[in-house]
């Protein structure tokens, strides 16, 4: 099955957290069709979490499972995150971030987080 567009997978997550309670934003808009989705989960407490696409997932093969992953551990704060991000948008300018403000640090997602 082929993978969503960035745009409507990032469309999604947003309404998803909004419909659970959260806020939910676009911080950084990528490539429409393939950019890698990163995740800012901010639980309003100083306390940040990073979710990256997993290498896999970002090659773009349809049969490559969604998996994230935490570079940054269960908990970071907002400085080492935005340093984190930043790198990232340097090594690849096409990536999407979404920040989830959340208390419980829900990230909204199905795919399995390693």
């Amino acid at each position: 099955m082929p993978r969503l567009k960035a745009t409507i997978f990032v469309q999604a997550l947003i309404r998803r957290a909004q419909v659970a309670g959260a806020q939910a934003f676009l911080v950084r808009r990528g490539a429409e069709d393939a950019g890698a989705v990163f995740l800012k989960i901010n639980r309003l407490d100083g306390r940040v979490m990073i979710l990256s696409p997993a290498l896999g997932a970002m090659t773009g093969e349809e049969s490559a499972p969604r998996v994230w992953t935490r570079p940054l551990g269960d908990a970071s704060d907002e400085t080492k995150a935005s340093d984190y991000l930043a790198r990232q948008i340097k090594f690849d300018p096409d990536i999407w971030i979404v920040e989830i403000e959340d208390r419980e640090g829900r990230a909204f997602v199905d795919e399995k987080i390693v």
